[in-house]
């Protein structure tokens, strides 16, 4: 069960985290070894399942992720769909290398309603020497509706 860093201090060092590939790293964070980024509990998702290319996020936006408007900000789409994609592009990059987000791009198709129960899927295009590229969506749980899509590419540099 995957478990959020709650201090600096809970998370691997750079030299440890070196030590694993991305998916070994990944894979560590849904059976509870290391524990998850912090982000997860701010924005109310958790990493539900992992694989080679592919990672998914389940959560359920609340009150605490709302514009103005009291709709769920576009802010709240992104930052979880980067959170899938990225992760999806880490589960191919080696050990001894690391990756990043260079550039990523959303489109919003319809509202989530607060409360409601949401995958968000990320999956990897490409996963090469020094780039990374991937897609992903935002789903209903239950309803299976497609809330929102998005793109990204991510820089992979070997540091060890």
């Amino acid at each position: 069960m995957p478990r959020l860093a709650t201090s600096p201090d809970d998370l691997l060092s750079p030299q440890e985290a070196l030590k694993l590939s991305g998916l070994e790293y990944m894979q560590s964070i849904l059976d509870g070894t290391n524990p998850g980024p912090p982000i997860g509990a701010t924005m109310g998702y958790i990493l539900h399942s992992v694989e080679k290319g592919r990672c998914v996020f389940r959560g359920a936006p609340q009150f605490n992720v709302t514009n103005p408007m009291g709709t769920v900000h576009g802010g709240w789409y992104g930052t979880l769909l980067d959170s899938a994609m990225a992760c999806a592009v880490m589960t191919g990059v080696p050990k001894g290398s690391v990756y990043t987000t260079l550039e990523y791009k959303i489109n919003i198709l319809r509202s989530i309603p607060l409360g409601m129960q949401i995958d968000c899927v990320g999956q990897t295009d490409h996963v090469g020497r020094s780039t990374g590229v991937a897609h992903g969506e935002i789903r209903g749980v239950e309803d299976g509706k497609l809330y929102a899509t998005g793109s990204t590419t991510c820089i992979v540099m070997k540091v060890a």
